[in-house]
């Protein structure tokens, strides 16, 4: 442990944000699987409840990197592959319609 008094102080803070940051994470990891959970069984639910879905997850995604959780590139790289994800499974559910 350190004896300086600010180095305590910053290594509190540091692990009071840790958790703030990983309360952050764990939210758009859980809400991620849902969203991929959803989408494969696109057959069972609208194409509707799936974006609402995907706005949820970016909607998180983009809080995450106003916090400063999150790099904006991170970020853009997750929205873009689950949007992608996302637009197969439904050209896929459209074309066994």
């Amino acid at each position: 442990m350190s004896k300086n008094l600010s180095a305590t102080k910053r290594t509190k803070i540091s692990i009071r944000n840790r958790g703030r940051n990983k309360v952050y994470k764990s939210n758009i990891k859980t809400l991620t699987k849902k969203c991929l959970m959803n989408i494969q069984d696109l057959d069972k639910c609208n194409h509707e409840e799936a974006k609402l879905c995907l706005f949820a997850v970016y909607s998180k995604i983009d809080k995450a990197v106003k916090k400063g959780v999150l790099h904006k590139n991170s970020a853009a790289r997750k929205k873009a592959s689950l949007a992608k994800n996302v637009k197969n499974a439904m050209l896929m559910s459209l074309n066994n319609n």
